[in-house]
């Protein structure tokens, strides 16, 4: 096997746990999605297991990444972020990197109204925000702040906040976070046992 490859099989693993971890979820949990067992899942993450086709692809597509994005591939290859939305309490989140770990950049597109659920909640992390369009209703501490487009805002997410769109058109917003934040703002669930879950703003 050649040196590359031999490297990008063994960053395979780490990649897999991160990406399972950043979207909060058990082994069994994963394992239930993809139809995967535990054990093989668990070696794949620990490097006891070489991945095949057959094994990455039920990961990416539980994982709603490019198949490219768990292999690592080479840079040189198709530069587009491909991933598939993600709605979250009626907010789409369109995800804007594909290398999973660090800061992550996503667009979210808020309908007029959305979420309704005004209470604010606390995470580790920090966020920066930039509104493209429409109108953002930023509820941060004591502060109720209406954000419009151009403008920008950012915070510890230890500070209790919430956000919303006030209407009455959709709203755009460019949105920075990390692992925390992505956890909490996106995190995606195994449709077969969907369960309530505490959550950010």
């Amino acid at each position: 096997m050649a040196k590359d490859e031999a490297e990008i099989l063994l960053g395979v693993g780490p990649r897999l746990r991160a990406l399972r971890r950043e979207r909060d979820m058990t082994l069994s949990e994963l394992a239930e999605t993809t139809g995967i067992s535990v054990s093989t899942l668990s070696r794949l993450e620990s490097g006891g297991r070489k991945p095949t086709l057959e094994l990455l692809l039920p990961l990416a597509r539980a994982y709603e990444v490019p198949l490219d994005e768990l292999v690592d591939a080479p840079l040189g290859g198709d530069p587009r972020v491909r991933a598939r939305p993600i709605v979250r309490r009626g907010v789409t989140f369109l995800p804007l990197t594909r290398r999973p770990g660090g800061i992550r950049a996503f667009k979210q597109i808020y309908p007029p109204n959305t979420p309704e659920d005004l209470e604010q909640k606390t995470h580790e992390g920090y966020e920066w925000l930039y509104v493209l369009s429409g109108r953002l209703r930023l509820l941060l501490g004591e502060h109720d702040l209406i954000l419009t487009e151009g403008e920008a805002a950012e915070f510890d997410t230890r500070v209790p906040h919430c956000m919303t769109n006030p209407g009455p058109e959709p709203a755009e917003v460019l949105a920075l976070f990390g692992p925390q934040g992505e956890r909490l703002h996106v995190r995606a669930r195994p449709s077969q046992r969907p369960r309530a879950v505490p959550g950010g703003a």
